[in-house]
Protein backbone atom coordinates (compact mmCIF):
# COMPACT_ATOMS: atom_id res chain seq x y z
CA UNK A 1 0.00 0.00 0.00
CA UNK A 2 2.79 2.57 0.62
CA UNK A 3 3.35 2.93 -3.10
CA UNK A 4 -0.29 4.05 -3.45
CA UNK A 5 0.07 6.97 -1.04
CA UNK A 6 1.61 9.47 -3.51
CA UNK A 7 -1.09 8.62 -6.03
CA UNK A 8 -3.84 9.07 -3.47
CA UNK A 9 -2.37 12.40 -2.41
CA UNK A 10 -2.30 13.57 -6.02
CA UNK A 11 -5.93 12.56 -6.51
CA UNK A 12 -6.86 14.41 -3.34
CA UNK A 13 -5.16 17.54 -4.62
CA UNK A 14 -6.91 17.36 -7.96
CA UNK A 15 -10.28 17.07 -6.23
CA UNK A 16 -9.72 20.07 -3.96
CA UNK A 17 -11.59 23.25 -4.91
CA UNK A 18 -9.35 25.83 -6.55
CA UNK A 19 -9.64 28.91 -8.72
CA UNK A 20 -5.97 29.72 -9.07
CA UNK A 21 -2.79 28.84 -10.90
CA UNK A 22 0.62 29.16 -9.28
CA UNK A 23 3.30 30.34 -11.71
CA UNK A 24 7.01 31.03 -11.44
CA UNK A 25 7.17 34.69 -12.51
CA UNK A 26 5.14 37.89 -12.49
CA UNK A 27 5.50 38.10 -16.28
CA UNK A 28 3.01 35.25 -16.61
CA UNK A 29 0.22 37.55 -15.40
CA UNK A 30 1.53 41.02 -16.16
CA UNK A 31 -1.57 41.99 -18.16
CA UNK A 32 -3.12 43.06 -14.84
CA UNK A 33 -0.46 45.73 -14.25
CA UNK A 34 -0.37 49.10 -15.98
CA UNK A 35 2.25 48.89 -18.75
CA UNK A 36 2.86 45.30 -17.59
CA UNK A 37 4.97 46.70 -14.73
CA UNK A 38 4.37 45.05 -11.33
CA UNK A 39 4.65 47.11 -8.14
CA UNK A 40 7.87 47.56 -6.23
CA UNK A 41 7.42 46.27 -2.68
CA UNK A 42 10.48 46.85 -0.54
CA UNK A 43 12.20 43.65 0.50
CA UNK A 44 9.73 41.49 -1.40
CA UNK A 45 9.35 42.44 -5.07
CA UNK A 46 11.95 44.53 -6.91
CA UNK A 47 12.16 45.08 -10.66
CA UNK A 48 9.51 42.43 -11.20
CA UNK A 49 11.64 39.86 -9.36
CA UNK A 50 10.50 38.10 -6.19
CA UNK A 51 13.42 38.20 -3.76
CA UNK A 52 12.38 35.10 -1.77
CA UNK A 53 10.71 32.71 -4.18
CA UNK A 54 10.33 30.02 -1.53
CA UNK A 55 8.11 32.28 0.53
CA UNK A 56 6.28 34.50 -1.96
CA UNK A 57 4.30 32.98 -4.83
CA UNK A 58 2.75 34.53 -7.93
CA UNK A 59 -0.81 33.32 -8.44
CA UNK A 60 -2.69 33.89 -11.68
CA UNK A 61 -6.20 33.77 -10.31
CA UNK A 62 -8.06 31.54 -12.76
CA UNK A 63 -11.60 30.24 -13.02
CA UNK A 64 -13.05 28.06 -15.79
CA UNK A 65 -9.72 28.31 -17.61
CA UNK A 66 -9.97 32.11 -17.69
CA UNK A 67 -7.38 34.21 -15.91
CA UNK A 68 -8.98 37.10 -14.05
CA UNK A 69 -6.41 38.86 -11.81
CA UNK A 70 -3.05 38.30 -10.12
CA UNK A 71 -2.00 37.89 -6.50
CA UNK A 72 1.40 37.87 -4.81
CA UNK A 73 0.94 35.48 -1.87
CA UNK A 74 2.95 35.19 1.34
CA UNK A 75 3.04 31.50 2.33
CA UNK A 76 4.60 32.30 5.72
CA UNK A 77 2.00 34.83 6.86
CA UNK A 78 -0.67 33.00 4.84
CA UNK A 79 -2.12 36.22 3.44
CA UNK A 80 -1.67 38.00 0.10
CA UNK A 81 0.86 40.80 -0.25
CA UNK A 82 -1.37 42.35 -2.90
CA UNK A 83 -3.89 41.58 -5.62
CA UNK A 84 -3.97 43.52 -8.92
CA UNK A 85 -6.69 43.86 -11.54
CA UNK A 86 -7.51 45.63 -14.79
CA UNK A 87 -10.90 47.20 -14.16
CA UNK A 88 -13.18 47.52 -17.21
CA UNK A 89 -16.57 48.03 -15.62
CA UNK A 90 -18.88 45.69 -13.78
CA UNK A 91 -22.27 44.03 -13.79
CA UNK A 92 -24.56 42.76 -11.05
CA UNK A 93 -23.59 39.42 -9.56
CA UNK A 94 -23.77 37.17 -6.55
CA UNK A 95 -21.43 35.61 -4.01
CA UNK A 96 -20.13 32.05 -3.99
CA UNK A 97 -18.28 29.53 -1.81
CA UNK A 98 -14.72 30.07 -0.60
CA UNK A 99 -11.96 28.11 -2.30
CA UNK A 100 -8.33 27.17 -1.63
CA UNK A 101 -5.18 26.65 -3.70
CA UNK A 102 -3.73 23.13 -3.43
CA UNK A 103 -0.89 24.00 -5.81
CA UNK A 104 0.84 25.91 -3.00
CA UNK A 105 1.77 22.66 -1.26
CA UNK A 106 1.33 18.93 -1.01
CA UNK A 107 -1.18 17.32 1.33
CA UNK A 108 0.15 14.77 3.79
CA UNK A 109 -1.07 11.46 2.36
CA UNK A 110 -1.53 10.03 5.83
CA UNK A 111 -4.50 12.37 6.24
CA UNK A 112 -6.32 10.98 3.22
CA UNK A 113 -9.18 9.51 5.27
CA UNK A 114 -9.89 12.68 7.22
CA UNK A 115 -13.03 14.70 6.72
CA UNK A 116 -12.54 17.74 4.50
CA UNK A 117 -12.61 20.24 7.38
CA UNK A 118 -9.95 18.22 9.23
CA UNK A 119 -7.91 17.71 6.10
CA UNK A 120 -7.71 21.47 5.67
CA UNK A 121 -5.25 21.58 8.59
CA UNK A 122 -2.74 19.82 6.34
CA UNK A 123 -2.42 22.97 4.28
CA UNK A 124 0.48 24.63 6.03
CA UNK A 125 1.30 27.34 3.48
CA UNK A 126 -2.10 28.99 3.18
CA UNK A 127 -5.25 29.82 5.05
CA UNK A 128 -8.28 27.53 4.82
CA UNK A 129 -11.91 27.93 5.83
CA UNK A 130 -11.40 26.42 9.28
CA UNK A 131 -8.93 29.18 10.10
CA UNK A 132 -11.80 31.67 9.92
CA UNK A 133 -14.14 29.73 12.25
CA UNK A 134 -14.79 31.13 15.74
CA UNK A 135 -12.87 34.33 14.99
CA UNK A 136 -14.74 36.87 17.05
CA UNK A 137 -14.43 40.33 15.53
CA UNK A 138 -12.80 39.23 12.26
CA UNK A 139 -14.07 37.97 8.92
CA UNK A 140 -12.74 37.20 5.46
CA UNK A 141 -11.75 40.53 3.95
CA UNK A 142 -11.29 40.64 0.18
CA UNK A 143 -8.30 42.50 -1.21
CA UNK A 144 -9.69 42.60 -4.74
CA UNK A 145 -13.41 43.04 -4.00
CA UNK A 146 -16.07 40.94 -5.66
CA UNK A 147 -17.84 44.13 -6.73
CA UNK A 148 -14.99 45.08 -9.10
CA UNK A 149 -15.46 41.95 -11.23
CA UNK A 150 -16.43 42.61 -14.84
CA UNK A 151 -18.71 39.56 -15.00
CA UNK A 152 -19.85 36.69 -12.82
CA UNK A 153 -16.74 34.63 -13.54
CA UNK A 154 -14.48 37.49 -12.42
CA UNK A 155 -16.59 37.97 -9.29
CA UNK A 156 -16.52 34.30 -8.35
CA UNK A 157 -12.76 34.15 -8.84
CA UNK A 158 -12.25 36.67 -6.00
CA UNK A 159 -13.62 34.10 -3.55
CA UNK A 160 -10.32 32.35 -3.06
CA UNK A 161 -8.64 32.41 0.34
CA UNK A 162 -5.45 33.52 -1.41
CA UNK A 163 -7.21 36.87 -1.99
CA UNK A 164 -8.38 37.18 1.63
CA UNK A 165 -7.02 38.59 4.88
CA UNK A 166 -8.41 38.59 8.43
CA UNK A 167 -10.16 41.94 8.59
CA UNK A 168 -11.91 43.56 11.53
CA UNK A 169 -15.61 43.25 10.73
CA UNK A 170 -16.50 46.86 11.47
CA UNK A 171 -13.58 48.08 9.35
CA UNK A 172 -14.51 45.76 6.48
CA UNK A 173 -18.13 46.85 6.42
CA UNK A 174 -17.44 50.46 7.36
CA UNK A 175 -14.76 52.84 6.10
CA UNK A 176 -13.08 50.19 3.89
CA UNK A 177 -16.33 49.33 2.14
CA UNK A 178 -17.10 53.02 1.61
CA UNK A 179 -13.65 53.49 0.07
CA UNK A 180 -14.21 50.58 -2.35
CA UNK A 181 -17.49 52.17 -3.45
CA UNK A 182 -15.77 55.54 -3.90
CA UNK A 183 -12.96 54.09 -6.04
CA UNK A 184 -15.36 52.11 -8.20
CA UNK A 185 -17.43 55.24 -8.81
CA UNK A 186 -14.29 57.13 -9.88
CA UNK A 187 -13.28 54.31 -12.23
CA UNK A 188 -16.75 54.13 -13.78
CA UNK A 189 -17.21 57.88 -14.09
CA UNK A 190 -13.82 59.29 -15.02
CA UNK A 191 -11.57 56.49 -16.31
CA UNK A 192 -12.62 56.53 -19.97
CA UNK A 193 -10.50 56.14 -23.07
CA UNK A 194 -11.06 58.01 -26.36
CA UNK A 195 -13.77 55.49 -27.32
CA UNK A 196 -15.64 55.90 -24.06
CA UNK A 197 -14.53 52.53 -22.70
CA UNK A 198 -13.82 52.13 -19.01
CA UNK A 199 -10.30 51.10 -18.05
CA UNK A 200 -8.34 51.49 -14.84
CA UNK A 201 -5.72 49.54 -12.93
CA UNK A 202 -6.07 48.77 -9.24
CA UNK A 203 -3.67 47.27 -6.71
CA UNK A 204 -4.84 46.39 -3.19
CA UNK A 205 -2.45 45.21 -0.50
CA UNK A 206 -1.99 44.38 3.17
CA UNK A 207 0.76 45.17 5.68
CA UNK A 208 1.40 42.19 8.00
CA UNK A 209 0.81 42.74 11.71
CA UNK A 210 2.14 41.17 14.89
CA UNK A 211 -0.84 38.93 15.76
CA UNK A 212 -2.22 35.69 14.37
CA UNK A 213 -5.74 34.48 13.72
CA UNK A 214 -6.26 31.05 15.29
CA UNK A 215 -2.49 30.84 15.86
CA UNK A 216 -1.92 30.53 12.12
CA UNK A 217 -2.93 33.43 9.84
CA UNK A 218 -1.31 36.84 10.12
CA UNK A 219 -3.72 39.66 10.95
CA UNK A 220 -2.72 42.70 8.86
CA UNK A 221 -2.12 45.92 10.73
CA UNK A 222 -3.11 48.01 7.70
CA UNK A 223 -4.78 47.63 4.30
CA UNK A 224 -4.06 49.87 1.32
CA UNK A 225 -5.52 50.49 -2.14
CA UNK A 226 -4.34 52.44 -5.20
CA UNK A 227 -5.64 53.04 -8.71
CA UNK A 228 -4.43 54.73 -11.88
CA UNK A 229 -6.12 55.40 -15.22
CA UNK A 230 -6.18 57.73 -18.21
CA UNK A 231 -9.03 60.21 -18.52
CA UNK A 232 -9.69 61.19 -22.13
CA UNK A 233 -12.01 63.99 -21.03
CA UNK A 234 -9.15 65.62 -19.12
CA UNK A 235 -6.35 64.43 -21.38
CA UNK A 236 -4.51 63.40 -18.25
CA UNK A 237 -3.61 60.49 -16.03
CA UNK A 238 -5.44 60.12 -12.72
CA UNK A 239 -4.24 58.31 -9.62
CA UNK A 240 -5.07 58.18 -5.94
CA UNK A 241 -4.49 55.98 -2.91
CA UNK A 242 -6.20 55.06 0.34
CA UNK A 243 -5.21 53.13 3.42
CA UNK A 244 -6.52 52.42 6.87
CA UNK A 245 -5.64 50.62 10.09
CA UNK A 246 -7.24 47.22 10.57
CA UNK A 247 -8.92 48.15 13.86
CA UNK A 248 -12.48 48.17 15.23
CA UNK A 249 -14.67 50.71 13.43
CA UNK A 250 -11.79 51.27 11.01
CA UNK A 251 -11.29 54.81 12.17
CA UNK A 252 -12.81 57.78 10.30
CA UNK A 253 -13.58 57.93 6.59
CA UNK A 254 -10.47 57.04 4.61
CA UNK A 255 -8.96 60.14 3.05
CA UNK A 256 -7.91 60.26 -0.60
CA UNK A 257 -4.12 60.46 -0.71
CA UNK A 258 -1.44 60.71 -3.39
CA UNK A 259 0.64 57.79 -4.61
CA UNK A 260 3.73 59.43 -3.15
CA UNK A 261 2.10 59.56 0.27
CA UNK A 262 1.28 55.85 -0.01
CA UNK A 263 4.86 55.06 -1.05
CA UNK A 264 6.13 56.87 2.02
CA UNK A 265 3.67 54.97 4.19
CA UNK A 266 4.77 51.62 2.74
CA UNK A 267 8.46 52.51 2.98
CA UNK A 268 11.18 52.76 0.35
CA UNK A 269 11.63 51.52 -2.28
CA UNK A 270 7.90 50.86 -2.68
CA UNK A 271 6.13 52.08 -5.83
CA UNK A 272 2.72 50.88 -6.97
CA UNK A 273 2.82 51.89 -10.66
CA UNK A 274 6.55 52.11 -11.53
CA UNK A 275 7.64 53.49 -14.89
CA UNK A 276 4.23 54.90 -15.77
CA UNK A 277 2.63 58.33 -16.22
CA UNK A 278 0.60 57.97 -13.02
CA UNK A 279 0.88 61.27 -11.10
CA UNK A 280 2.68 60.92 -7.80
CA UNK A 281 1.76 64.20 -6.15
CA UNK A 282 -1.84 64.86 -7.15
CA UNK A 283 -5.09 63.01 -6.56
CA UNK A 284 -8.18 62.66 -8.70
CA UNK A 285 -9.84 65.38 -6.61
CA UNK A 286 -7.42 67.93 -8.08
CA UNK A 287 -9.07 67.50 -11.50
CA UNK A 288 -12.55 66.79 -10.23
CA UNK A 289 -13.22 69.01 -7.19
CA UNK A 290 -16.85 67.83 -7.01
CA UNK A 291 -15.70 64.22 -6.70
CA UNK A 292 -16.43 63.93 -2.99
CA UNK A 293 -20.08 64.72 -3.60
CA UNK A 294 -20.50 62.76 -6.84
CA UNK A 295 -18.85 59.55 -5.58
CA UNK A 296 -19.33 59.98 -1.82
CA UNK A 297 -15.59 59.92 -1.26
Amino acid sequence: MPFLLPLLALLLLSAAPTVTEVVTAMTACDQYFLNQAPPQIGGILVGGNILDQNRYKTICQTLKNLRTFVTLYDTTNKIPVFSAYRYTGTTAGRRTKWKIEPQLEQINAQNQNMKSEQRGKSYIHQAVNTDYVNTLGFNRGHLLPCSYGFNQNDKFSTFTLTNIVPQVISFNSGSWSSMETCVQCVLDTYCKDANGRTEGFVVIGARPGNNLLNSKVNIPSMLWSAFCCYSSSQGAWLASAHWGDNIPNGGPKLQTKTLDQLHQELGAPSEVFPGTHCPLHTTVTNLYPKLSKACKC
